[in-house]
């Protein structure tokens, strides 16, 4: 199956690093341009410059912004319609993990993490809508963890800002399938990306990296974490025309991890 983005403009959200660099290539790759969007200039830099060695001949642009700032993202999004167009596709992977008993989430951090994970979706869904709408096609993938349907204990607020992730998905789905939007959630598990040196140097700095991602691995019935670019094929076939009948759905990346389908 040959999975084409050519003529489409992607957005993606949490761009520079893991998820979202290896879904800017794989987009880019299909044909896509790409508009990579993340706080830090030098590692958004960077993935730029590697996107653009694969695929030479597509557009990549990165775009410094904090995706909680909301007039931040105005500023940016009318940035990349003025350089790239308007956009197709819409990645909203901005986010990292917060977890930790509810006891110690102060208002502070919950807002944080709803202004990160949840506010920023809605508001760049706000902003990408009408241009989808009007030429009658568009994606939105929402990028999530299965913390969103089975949430553990000690994984707020990270699981409740999933979850709002998740109802968005849906009710944007049976709003927007009128007008040819596809908006759908992947959920991801335990996927190999740069997040987890954080963790290991946090939660398990005495053991290797290599001891530290077995440990993790265990549980997975695959018995080993994910690939990034595993994750970016499934992105990938969703965001093509390939993917055309599916909407409204949360499909779990993890290995078979989640004990909720």
């Amino acid at each position: 199956m040959d999975v084409r983005l050519d003529g489409r403009t992607a957005l993606i959200t949490g761009g520079s690093l893991g998820l979202g660099r290896a879904m800017g290539t794989e987009f880019a790759r299909s044909g896509a341009s790409v508009a990579l969007v993340s706080r830090t200039k030098e590692t958004l830099d960077e993935a730029v410059d590697e996107i653009a060695g694969i695929a030479p001949d597509i557009q990549v642009r990165g775009y410094s912004c904090d995706v909680r700032d909301s007039d931040g993202l105005a500023t940016t999004h009318a940035a990349i319609v003025t350089e790239l167009g308007p956009v197709d596709i819409l990645v909203n992977n901005a986010g990292t993990s917060a977890a930790k008993p509810f006891e110690l989430v102060t208002d502070e951090d919950w807002q944080n993490d709803l202004d990160l994970k949840f506010m920023a979706a809605v508001r760049l869904a706000r902003l990408c809508i009408p241009a989808m709408k009007e030429q009658g096609w568009g994606r939105i993938i929402n990028v999530l963890n299965t913390a969103a349907k089975a949430p553990p204990a000690r994984s707020t607020p990270t699981s409740v800002s999933r979850a709002a992730g998740m109802a968005l998905t849906k009710a944007l789905a049976a709003e927007l399938a009128p007008h040819g939007i596809l908006v759908n959630a992947l959920n991801t598990g335990v996927l190999l990306t740069n997040q987890w040196r954080r963790l290991h140097s946090e939660q398990a700095p005495e053991a290797s990296f290599e001891e530290y991602i077995a440990t993790r691995a265990k549980p997975v019935p695959l018995g080993r974490l994910g690939d990034a670019a595993e994750f970016a094929n499934l992105a990938c076939f969703l965001a093509s025309d390939h993917g055309s009948y599916i909407t409204g759905t949360a499909i779990n990346v993890d290995g078979g991890l989640s004990p909720v389908v």
